[in-house]
């Protein structure tokens, strides 16, 4: 992607097996705020004030920019929180925050705590069997 775009490796849960999700990141001008495309059930959608409080937390900058985050494929339902790290790391990599490289062969995987700490999420070894099917290293709580 190009400037103020990014993407991220992630995963939807499904039973005991974990598929592939890319999560996008576009920064615009306009209204700031965080909107979530690619059919994101409730908890899904929380992640917005999720990733706000945890990002301010850990120092980093919100853009006051108009952020949209699509979690493709859109014809799939997303659930779950093990979405909000990933979409903290696309956000920082779309506004300058963090390298790319950092995302590079990376599948990540958590929930995030108020204060940044990354918090486990059910499935953990489903992830690991598709980080090492798809030859990606996993990230996420310890």
């Amino acid at each position: 992607m190009g400037p103020g775009g990014a993407f991220v490796r992630a995963a939807n849960l499904s039973g005991v097996h974990a598929t592939p999700v890319t999560v996008e990141v576009s920064t615009s001008g306009g209204i700031p705020g965080l909107d979530v495309v690619g059919m994101p059930d409730h908890a899904v959608l929380e992640a917005r004030s999720r990733v706000r409080c945890a990002l301010r937390s850990c120092g980093f900058e919100l853009p006051r920019l108009h952020v949209t985050i699509n979690l493709a494929p859109g014809e799939v339902r997303k659930s779950g929180t093990g979405f909000d790290l990933p979409i903290a790391v696309a956000i920082l990599i779309a506004t300058g925050q963090l390298s790319p490289e950092l995302a590079r062969d990376t599948l990540f995987v958590g929930e995030l705590g108020l204060d940044g700490s990354v918090c486990p999420v059910r499935g953990e070894m489903a992830y690991a069997l598709l980080a090492r099917n798809l030859d990606l290293t996993l990230v996420a709580s310890d």
